[in-house]
């Protein structure tokens, strides 16, 4: 019998590893890596991805303090992703159909729901489900969105309409869930237009990415799919728009699903429920990612090209936040929804036992 084994399984274990590294156009220092595709943006391009950025952290502060305020329902902050966040959503088409998770709600804004829309959804409301945005509210099961994604794609593919595709997110540890396979699965056996894209933020609530999977990346997951996939600087506002750009023009072309996995960073708490960071991770893991913040770089970039000032980033955020007030007040004049009226949305008809429940909620409600 041959004492050399039919298969090197540590072998091929390794050469899991062999991947190529992340695609970057502006590095943590500020420094262009890739001019051919940083030329490609006009300095009107630099600008408005900067003042998304801005608008994003502004939502994201303003939006705390008012959860801090008892103001809101379930936030889950997002300082830290504004490059992975608005750079693919922003390289999407209003005619493309969005698939939220909880974290997403910028992106659902800027797909085009209103931010006094946001807010009454945080808040259980029914008017904050509709928006005149092409997107399903946002998914709060970790990984389902992955599963809607693949069912909308199909009906896109089916429907034969030109030029959409379906676009959702999960986080890092919404990889480990099923959901998210089963729809990967389901789009890349239909050829089904949908983009996966994946915020890898380092960590699933408290739990580690090195304790979530042994894969070496996220992205590799696709594979298991037939899906093409890429890791992307997901603190490079640039890289994530013109890799997002790249996945929707190969889709729309008919050539099936891919998967984007961006490496972010989430700087603070997981949700305004109040799990506390200090907890799971220490001041020496989270420093280099704040070195990283997406606005430095680019703030760096268009000061350095005389197209940006402190002042009038200051002035921006200073509108930003007055809308979101205005928002939050609009929200606050909406009527509460009744106990009532949840009843009757739930069947078209009532059964007979919940026909007794909307009478006796009816007669509570008149009083």
């Amino acid at each position: 019998m041959a004492n050399k084994p039919i298969v090197d399984f540590e072998a091929i274990k390794n050469n899991l590893s062999n991947v190529s590294k992340p695609i970057q156009v502006l590095n943590e220092n500020a420094e262009i890596t890739d001019q051919e595709v940083f030329d490609s943006f006009s300095d009107e391009d630099l600008v408005e991805f900067m003042k998304k950025m801005v608008w994003e952290r502004a939502l994201h502060e303003q939006t705390m303090n008012f959860s801090r305020q008892g103001r809101m329902g379930f936030y889950a902050p997002t300082e830290g992703e504004e490059a992975s966040e608005m750079g693919t959503v922003l390289a999407m088409k209003k005619q493309d159909y969005l698939l939220p998770a909880y974290r997403d709600v910028p992106q659902l804004i800027q797909h085009g729901a209103t931010v006094t829309e946001a807010y009454l959804w945080s808040r259980g409301h029914v008017l904050g489900n509709k928006f005149k945005a092409r997107s399903m509210m946002p998914q709060i099961i970790i990984g389902a969105a992955y599963v809607e994604a693949a069912g909308v794609g199909l009906g896109i593919k089916k429907n034969k309409e030109e030029d959409t595709i379906a676009f959702t997110y999960t986080g890092d540890g919404g990889t480990s869930q099923g959901d998210s396979y089963e729809g990967m699965n389901f789009a890349g056996a239909y050829q089904a237009p949908v983009l996966f894209i994946v915020q890898n933020n380092g960590f699933a609530i408290s739990t580690p990415r090195a304790k979530q999977t042994a894969a070496p990346t996220l992205a590799q997951k696709a594979v298991a799919a037939g899906i093409p996939s890429v890791q992307v600087d997901g603190m490079d506002i640039l890289a994530c728009y013109a890799v997002a750009k790249a996945a929707r023009d190969y889709m729309v072309a008919g050539n099936g699903p891919v998967l984007i996995e961006t490496l972010t960073y989430r700087f603070g708490a997981h949700s305004s429920a109040g799990d506390d960071p200090k907890r799971y991770r220490t001041k020496e893991q989270e420093q280099p990612w704040f070195e990283k913040d997406p606005l430095i770089r680019l703030r760096k970039v268009l000061t350095d090209k005389g197209l940006w000032s402190e002042d009038e980033e200051d002035k921006l955020v200073d509108e930003y936040k007055a809308s979101f007030k205005d928002a939050i007040k609009e929200a606050d004049n909406v009527p509460a929804d009744k106990v009532s009226d949840m009843l009757k949305r739930t069947f078209e008809i009532p059964t007979p036992e919940m026909k007794q429940e909307i009478d006796k909620f009816e007669a509570k409600e008149s009083k």
